[in-house]
């Protein structure tokens, strides 16, 4: 068992909160209980996660997406309103980390998908900045685009929209996590055969034909389940809690 505010300052240190300028707070979002003895993790705090982290008797709650998003109606109503009641009668707290869970250079999204996918790091993207969340790398051999596609199926049980501008074998990627189909154009300037990310945009298609870079869209969700796991099972080991990972299925 760990008191709540162990656990959440060990947590902001280990992942460099204050290294972020974010859309949303990272760390403590709804207070529960002082104590955190059993922790379930999920990647977005829909109602559904709410649910069954009170069916679990779950202390806290912790997510990647969490609430309070810059730019979203401040009114705690509707939608909102149920998702923190329920989180609120059953005393469980909701923790989350955004930007920094994607950037942790061992535990985050971004570095837990180079190890699903056998990724070899190396360095950040866009750029080397400490604060960039995506990263650089290689295949350990070159692969077609059509094998690798099957394989990023296979790990992420998602088949992948891949948009395949020439049928060069792909070598060198970058990648980040969720929706950052934007930095596509960052990395083709950054020399690389393949992009992925979680999401896709319409201009996505006409940026990878024109700049000649494939793109991978493998999922939001798909793409940010590990960050989360990956955190619990270290805060598990640390701090002798017992966690549970529940995936709430989303195609997007």
């Amino acid at each position: 068992m760990v008191q709540l505010s162990e656990l959440v300052k060990y947590t902001n240190s280990l992942l460099s909160v204050d290294s972020f300028r974010d859309y949303c707070p990272n760390g403590l979002q709804v207070e529960g209980r002082a104590e955190v003895q059993r922790l379930v993790c999920g990647v977005t705090a829909c109602q559904a996660l709410v649910d069954a982290a009170v069916a679990a008797k779950a202390d806290a709650l912790l997510v990647h997406h969490g609430y309070f998003w810059k730019g979203e109606a401040e009114p705690i109503t509707g939608i909102k309103m149920r998702r923190i009641k329920a989180l609120l009668e059953a005393g469980i707290s909701l923790l989350a980390w955004h930007l920094p869970l994607d950037a942790h250079p061992e535990l985050g999204n971004n570095a837990q998908l180079a190890e699903k996918l056998g990724l070899i790091i190396d360095g950040c993207f866009p750029g080397e900045d400490a604060a960039a969340v995506g990263l650089r790398g290689r295949l350990a051999t070159p692969q077609s685009a059509e094998v690798f596609a099957d394989k990023i199926e296979f790990v992420l049980e998602r088949r992948p929209l891949h948009i395949a501008p020439n049928p060069r074998p792909i070598e060198t990627l970058a990648w980040c996590s969720g929706g950052a189909q934007g930095y596509i154009e960052a990395a083709a300037d950054a020399g690389v055969d393949a992009y992925i990310s979680g999401e896709v945009s319409e201009q996505t298609f006409h940026l990878a034909q024109e700049r000649g870079i494939h793109y991978f869209a493998a999922g939001h969700h798909a793409t940010e389940r590990y960050g989360v796991q990956a955190l619990a099972a270290h805060l598990s080991q640390k701090f002798h809690i017992n966690t549970e990972f529940v995936d709430i299925l989303n195609p997007v």
